[in-house]
């Protein structure tokens, strides 16, 4: 969690936002068929649905008040991988930092599967 203080009061803002933010940055970009969880029963991975995007996101905090976001998704056949990721990388840092106005040190994304 991270804290904003001012002289009218204080904000706090959870990683649940960072999180729900980061899945519909991502989710929103070419060639994202969803965000991947993998299940610790049986190893497969699964497509979660919007409600449950915050599954796939982890969130790190620094000293410095910035966060690193790691990502899981799935990602449609065919598509160019390096630059689907590059895209969810620069659309993610820009929409996280433009609503929450925490800066972003780090996007890594990783691809658990692809659909046909």
């Amino acid at each position: 969690m991270i804290q904003f203080k001012s002289e009218q009061g204080e904000i706090s803002v959870s990683s649940a936002v960072f999180s729900n933010i980061t899945g519909m940055a991502a989710t929103n970009c070419f060639g994202v068929k969803g965000m991947a969880y993998r299940s610790m029963t049986d190893g497969l991975v699964h497509l979660l649905r919007r409600e449950a995007m915050s599954k796939g996101v982890s969130i790190t905090y620094h000293e410095d008040d910035s966060i690193s976001i790691e990502l899981h998704i799935i990602v449609e056949n065919g598509v160019n991988l390096p630059a689907v990721c590059r895209s969810i990388m620069n659309e993610v840092q820009y929409v996280v930092t433009r609503n929450t106005g925490v800066t972003v040190r780090a996007v890594d994304v990783c691809v658990d599967s692809m659909t046909l």
